[in-house]
């Protein structure tokens, strides 16, 4: 693990602690005002049986496996784990400092990280936060249900990204069995790795049964590629600056992009992860409560959105 960064925050870090505090209260009297569940639904359950099918039972719970073998109904009943404990996991590298308006990428995950972290001590269950830089785990903060580890997420959020790129994969690959037994993950990042090496991460991350959450953030212009003018791209981690027409690039742009995105979901899906898009000039309440609303309504697992 890196040493922690800060020690005596000045009075800029305290102001960003602050602000960071009070925009993840915003954000969640907003969910909560739309009558919105916890993260808890959806989440940390333990298959625990079969029982027979009797009319009226939710659909969703069949198992479809059980009725190829023995043509009979049965539903899996689950488990709620008493003790939920969750984890932030929120790319801290160089490409999330990028903003082509107001709000970076790593402004929102950290907004989104502190947001779901208040749900969650709001119902007495721990959270705990992982920084992830290019040196792999930059900060760690233990899980804890205490009110005040808020303000401590906060804290270590307010210190921004890092200079350096990212190997995110291979941190994914190697905090696997640091997490311990079963958890609840939220991943926050901009995604922007190895393909084979974030496979091979989130791979090992289901490996443990772990209940995860991609958030996939990236900027608006990183989506829509506005530019139209002859165009100076400064490359972040490691990458060269390129002069070009942006109307000479922007198709291919395009469709590689949407091909990392494809090829990214499809993983989520297969292994059974939750992805969710976060654009940097979306309504952050809106879209976490989306994602609630689709876990309450939905079966956990299903790498959906």
């Amino acid at each position: 693990m890196a040493a922690e960064r800060i020690s005596q925050p000045d009075a800029a870090i305290i102001g960003r602690i602050e602000h960071l505090e009070w925009e993840a209260r915003q954000v969640v009297e907003g969910i909560l005002a739309g009558r919105h569940r916890s993260p808890r639904h959806g989440f940390a359950v333990e298959f625990a049986q079969h029982r027979p099918y009797t009319p009226g039972d939710d659909l969703r719970h069949l198992d479809w496996k059980v009725y190829g073998r023995t043509e009979r109904f049965h539903l899996k009943q689950y488990e709620q784990e008493t003790n939920l404990v969750a984890w932030m996991l929120v790319d801290a590298s160089e490409s999330m400092a990028y903003a082509s308006g107001s709000r970076s990428k790593y402004d929102v995950a950290a907004t989104a990280a502190a947001a779901l972290s208040y749900m969650i001590l709001a119902q007495a269950d721990s959270v705990g936060l992982m920084l992830l830089g290019d040196s792999g785990i930059d900060q760690e903060l233990g899980p804890s249900s205490q009110m005040g580890q808020l303000r401590e997420i906060c804290r270590r959020l307010a210190t921004g990204p890092g200079h350096r790129p990212a190997n995110l994969g291979q941190t994914l690959h190697r905090l696997a069995p640091q997490t311990g037994r079963r958890r609840i993950i939220f991943l926050f990042s901009d995604l922007l790795d190895d393909l084979p090496a974030i496979r091979t991460g989130l791979q090992h991350l289901a490996y443990y049964k772990h209940e995860i959450s991609v958030f996939h953030v990236l900027d608006a212009a990183e989506l829509d590629f506005p530019f139209r003018h002859l165009t100076l791209f400064r490359g972040l981690e490691g990458l060269p600056e390129v002069l070009t027409d942006p109307a000479s690039v922007r198709s291919s742009y395009l469709e590689a992009l949407d091909k990392h995105c494809g090829a990214i979901r499809a993983t989520c899906r297969e292994l059974e992860i939750d992805y969710v898009l976060l654009r940097t000039d979306a309504d952050l309440g809106r879209e976490l409560a989306a994602y609630l609303q689709k876990r309450q309504e939905q079966p956990r697992g299903s790498g959906r959105y």
